[in-house]
């Protein structure tokens, strides 16, 4: 399983850096991405990083988030910097074989952890 953290209420302009732990998958090969859902919205892809460490991002976020990852640890984050209050969102992770991507093609997923940036 996936399990996200590091959510919280933060400010414009404010900081957030979110956790993804990954259990229960010995390979290395994976992919990893974030994405996130607000009321109303589809699920959009915002960032990805392959097992090659090639790293995909939205345009809305290029620039202001940062995914990384640590197989020995089986983690990965999410930094994301300069928030916005359209930021506002459900935060999820998820992981696949395969390269970055930002589609929502992935097989395993996390519950999500709630971020919400106020003016």
């Amino acid at each position: 399983p996936l399990v996200e953290s590091g959510g919280g209420s933060v400010q414009a302009g404010g900081s957030l850096r979110l956790s993804c732990s990954v259990s229960g998958y010995t390979s290395s090969s994976y992919c990893t991405a974030w994405f996130r859902q607000a009321p109303g919205k589809e699920r959009e892809g915002v960032a990805s990083i392959g097992s090659d460490g090639s790293t995909k991002y939205a345009d809305s976020v290029a620039g202001r988030f940062t995914a990384s990852k640590d197989y020995a640890k089986a983690t990965a984050w999410l930094q994301m910097d300069a928030l916005k209050p359209e930021d506002s969102a459900m935060y999820y992770c998820a992981i696949d074989w395969g390269i970055a991507r930002l589609s929502t093609d992935y097989n395993y997923w996390g519950e999500g952890t709630q971020v919400t940036v106020s003016s």
